[in-house]
């Protein structure tokens, strides 16, 4: 009776369906958020009559065969990389990127390694380095002076800050961003955190502008790509196929009843 594990298979790629599209829902108002996708494929078939398999002396061959499928398989959860929308803050530390690229971040311990994020909602610490929310310092390492009244960051990503008692602004340096070959390749660590992987590629580095790079944007945040009555949708479609799933395996367990009680 293969119907009982084939139903099991298909239950299970729904549950997985309906934790990756929770998340998505979860996750609306998380800042840079990129929704993610399940992505399925079909299990390997067991062949009762092999297609192409010769029937007679004279070369006749079988033209379509009989194969039974075993059921479903996760194979990906993929992030889709589209542009959110920006929401304005007029808060001078919160810069969104409208376009491609990602900011840098150091993230500190006895391996220090670069993560990248497009949740651009910084801050100053007690140095006057911008960190992120965390106090993770935002490469290339951009230190505002004491008693700056304030701080201007470019399109291009050029920082000034204008101190208290000078007329002219200081220029405190540049944001560097940085882009992959593939986005969706890189690891989410959570805390709006990626990291490299061998899938994502080695990073390319740039200036906010440049070719193949995003603007930024003082002042705004972007916002979760996430489309809720596209994710609503997609769980009352993932819900009913659970449940036609859960039909097939109650279907399986009836015949099954009436083999037993046939006498």
């Amino acid at each position: 009776m293969r119907s009982l594990s084939i139903g099991a298979t298909g239950m299970l790629a729904q549950q997985l369906n309906i934790e990756t599209i929770s998340n998505n829902i979860s996750n609306m108002s998380t800042t840079g958020f990129k929704r993610q996708r399940a992505e399925f494929q079909d299990l390997l078939y067991q062949s009762q009559r092999r297609v192409g398999s010769t029937t007679s002396d004279a070369g006749t061959v079988v033209p379509v065969g009989i194969q039974i499928g075993a059921g479903v398989k996760p194979t990906a959860v993929y992030r889709i990389n589209e542009q959110g929308s920006l929401s304005t803050t007029n808060n001078s530390l919160d810069i969104a990127v409208n376009g491609q690229g990602y900011f840098q971040i150091t993230i500190p311990g006895s391996n220090t390694q670069t993560a990248y994020t497009r949740a651009g909602s910084f801050q100053l610490d007690s140095q006057g380095q911008i960190v992120t929310a965390d106090g993770y310092v935002v490469l290339p390492g951009l230190t505002i002076p004491a008693n700056t009244t304030a701080i201007t960051v470019s399109s291009t990503g050029v920082v000034q800050a204008t101190v208290d008692g000078q007329v002219t602004a200081v220029t405190v340096g540049q944001f560097q961003m940085a882009n992959f070959t593939n986005p969706a390749g890189l690891d989410a660590i959570g805390d709006n955190l990626l990291l490299q992987t061998t899938a994502s590629g080695q990073p390319t580095t740039g200036t906010p502008g440049s070719t193949g790079f995003g603007k930024l944007v003082q002042g705004s945040l972007e916002e979760s790509n996430v489309n809720i009555v596209t994710e609503i949708t997609n769980l009352i479609s993932a819900q009913r196929a659970y449940e036609m799933n859960s039909r097939v395996i109650q279907a399986a367990d009836d015949l099954l009843t009436t083999l037993a009680q046939m006498k």
